[in-house]
């Protein structure tokens, strides 16, 4: 069966979803509830579906307004009122009402096909609930807001203007060594002066979510998570395994390429500056000077692309979503947020006017896709993939569109962000498998000192990292890991990327040979959302769901033959 969007009518249009007495009542009726048959329980899953997506895209929207400005106390403020006093009833209903529809003796008759998928997620999440843990949870998230303002908050001084972090890494692809040296180090020291706080968080975190995890009746934190992210194909030994092969198989190719860097720039050894410039010392790639410049250049991409992909592009330049340009008080990274209710996506991105940030642009362009190629999608649940396919969206994006990078280049440009993408990505899967690696020692050894951590991170740096020297920059070499949100905010996110990496390079494999049968198997595989189980979206979109040293040595002797072809 094909679903359809539907609202029921359960939740009224006027529902204030930031207030708590706005929402029980709504609760307290799926709760109470007679449910007689199996029509009943489907009626309850997709009223329960409406009710949800308001409460989730009133979070979306405080988070949006809290991570667009840390320095605004009023946007904290309702965050925090929301964290603290309607999440935990979230959280408390949440498992009431799995634990309903679980234990509904009409779940067998429901279609299996259809619901196969939620059951299975929701008996996982009954499992694991504890009703101890949700103020748990609650001063968790406030740590990550935390971290988020420490975060947001850091600048240097560049000659009398004040610069973001991202802004500053602009200077790193600068072809004078010594102007990247000192952005290096000015950036360096400035993270480096509230490094003990951020270890402090850290330690704060790992407390509480190993309390978590015992409390749920699991040894460690690294067991609960892959229950709670519902890890049902692959295991914590399976991780290891990908660890071990990025070490074996990606590490080499990459520090053959450095070496050949170092060579060409006429340097005995890399230093940390040295990462980004052209080795040629042509000028950095310079793909847009404003916000406005690369939205419009985006869009004539995807409309170059695709058509469909073109107009849906075109309804995020509505004024609401999107949020691209670095400015100070503005947290890290970037994200895509789905906004559940309005099934409307939001971008946000720190843009410097970077190759880097072109990528980020596309990269949450393919997230924003996929929540558009479900809006219709009446469950809520199917209109979240696993994060390891949602990845494959982003980053399967970034490869489909390296044969249109000339609407932002000249030809010689184009070939150069082609090519350094496809070193980029020989870079990210070792680095993917050290911040997950460095998170499995984290969890496994949760008594360990600040010195520990410092080592164990040396230690899987030397095993993953580009091999570069660190000479008089030993200490911020021990706490370089601080630089990755995700270990602070979304703590065993990141294998995803790598195993959603090996996946959109098969499907940038498979359009060298056939780019409209890419691009279809593509959008009908997002269009599943998280409806079908993680190797079934990838067999979905002509993938094998395998991250082995078999595969993995495939894929990194088709990026080598490609480089050999691109220019350097």
């Amino acid at each position: 069966m094909t679903p359809v969007a539907t609202t029921t009518g359960f939740v009224p249009a006027d529902l204030d979803a930031n207030r708590w007495d706005q929402l029980e009542p709504l609760y307290a009726d799926l709760q109470q509830r007679p449910l007689r048959c199996e029509g009943c329980l489907e009626r309850l899953l997709l009223d329960r579906s409406e009710l949800d997506a308001a409460a989730a895209e009133a979070h979306a929207n405080l988070y949006i307004a809290m991570t667009c400005n840390t320095e605004d106390q009023a946007a904290r403020t309702a965050y925090l009122a929301f964290v603290e006093g309607i999440a935990p009833n979230l959280r408390r209903v949440g498992f009431e009402l799995d634990r309903r529809i679980v234990e509904s003796p009409h779940r067998g008759r429901l279609d299996q096909d259809r619901y196969g998928v939620l059951l299975r997620n929701l008996d996982a999440d009954v499992a694991l609930f504890r009703s101890e843990n949700i103020p748990l949870h609650t001063q968790d998230t406030k740590l990550g807001q935390k971290y988020a303002e420490v975060a947001g908050g850091m600048t240097i001084d560049w000659e009398g203007e004040e610069r973001t972090l991202p802004q500053a890494m602009k200077l790193l692809e600068e072809t004078d060594r010594g102007i990247r040296e000192r952005a290096w180090r000015l950036v360096a020291e400035r993270r480096f002066r509230d490094h003990e706080r951020l270890n402090g968080i850290l330690d704060e975190m790992i407390a509480l979510r190993t309390k978590i995890a015992a409390n749920a009746g699991h040894p460690t934190y690294r067991e609960w998570s892959f229950a709670s992210k519902h890890r049902f194909d692959y295991t914590p030994a399976d991780c290891e395994r990908f660890h071990r092969t990025a070490e074996r198989v990606c590490v080499p190719l990459f520090r053959r390429i450095n070496a050949e860097r170092a060579r060409l720039l006429g340097v005995n050894r890399l230093r940390p500056w040295d990462l980004a410039v052209d080795i040629h010392g042509r000028a950095p790639l310079r793909p847009f000077a404003t916000a406005d410049e690369l939205v419009e250049k985006t869009s004539r991409l995807f409309h170059a692309m695709d058509a469909s992909l073109g107009q849906m592009f075109d309804t995020l330049r509505d004024g609401t979503s999107l949020d691209l340009e670095s400015r100070r008080g503005k947290a890290p990274g970037g994200y895509q947020e789905n906004r559940d209710r309005s099934r409307r996506p939001f971008i946000f991105m720190n843009a410097a006017g970077t190759q880097p940030d072109l990528e980020t642009m596309i990269h949450e362009a393919g997230h924003a896709f996929h929540a558009l190629l479900t809006a219709e999608e009446p469950l809520l649940a199917y209109r979240h993939a696993p994060i390891e396919f949602c990845e494959v969206a982003s980053m399967g994006m970034e490869l489909l569109a390296h044969p249109y990078l000339d609407i932002f280049h000249d030809e010689e440009s184009a070939a150069r962000a082609r090519r350094s993408h496809l070193e980029q990505i020989l870079r990210m899967i070792p680095w993917t498998a050290q911040v997950d690696a460095f998170q499995h020692w984290l969890y496994t050894h949760p008594r360990h000192t600040h010195d520990e951590r410092a080592v164990a991170w040396l230690e899987l740096d030397t095993r993953l990292g580009p091999s570069l020297d660190w000479s008089g920059l030993e200490m911020m070499r021990r706490v370089g890991w601080q630089r990755q949100l995700h270990i602070f905010e979304v703590p065993f996110y990141y294998i995803e990327y790598g195993i959603a990496q090996l996946g959109a390079l098969q499907l940038w494999m498979i359009a060298q040979r056939d780019p409209a049968g890419a691009l279809d198997r593509y959008r009908g595989a997002l269009s599943l959302g998280g409806s079908r189980p993680l190797p079934e979206l990838f067999a979905a979109a002509g993938l094998t769901f395998d991250f082995g040293e078999d595969t993995v040595r495939r894929l990194m002797d088709a990026i080598e033959q490609e480089l050999e072809k691109c220019p350097a």
